[in-house]
């Protein structure tokens, strides 16, 4: 009995042995999203009937209403930029605390607010644009302004719970897009 042990243990050890072998072990890299989003074209918004004009990115889908409010969609990201436009009508001290507070009501959930100054004074166009980091309802929003008589304010959400790490790829997106809105916004006369 302590014959067949003593081959069945040597037996044991020859094919552990025999199994090594000199490769180095590494660690198994970490994984990346692979999230695919389109380039994307910018065609400009001219067919709206609007006091106001811009580049919007070709794979997003504007549904506007009649006060020139809309929604700017963006398929396949569950991710809508609303935009809101309000005639100034000496009222401007009013629309401009209300865009700030817009961004200012996400204060418990972002982690950091960061406010941007836009000024395009070829377009007359002047505002801010906000970045909120964190698990907040709106990542990115922004203001702009003539200073007398066009106020319009956009803000980005996605239809689905804020989980900032997971979604930062498609705000990055969409807030590339929205930056362009305002760079390329122009007040109809």
């Amino acid at each position: 009995m302590y014959a067949s042990l003593r081959i069945l243990l040597v037996l044991t050890l020859i094919i552990t042995v025999s199994s090594c072998n000199d490769k180095e072990v590494l660690p198994k890299p970490s994984a990346q999203l692979a999230l695919d989003f389109p380039e994307g074209d910018y065609v400009q918004s001219n067919n709206l009937n609007c006091p106001f004009s811009f580049e919007v990115n070709e794979y997003a889908r504007i549904l506007a209403k009649t006060d020139c409010s809309m929604k700017i969609e963006y398929p396949g990201m569950d991710a809508t930029v609303y935009l809101n436009y309000r005639p100034v009508q000496d009222n401007l001290r009013k629309l401009l605390i209300d865009g700030q507070k817009l961004s200012y009501d996400h204060n418990q959930k972002a982690d950091v607010i960061g406010d941007y100054p836009f000024v395009n004074k070829m377009n007359k166009t002047y505002g801010m644009m906000y970045e909120i980091e964190g698990n907040a309802a709106s990542n990115a929003q922004f203001y702009v302004t003539d200073s007398t008589k066009h106020f319009l304010t956009a803000s980005l959400y996605f239809y689905t719970q804020p989980n900032y790490d997971s979604i930062l790829p498609a705000v990055d997106y969409v807030k590339k897009d929205m930056i362009k809105m305002m760079e390329t916004l122009k007040w109809k006369e």
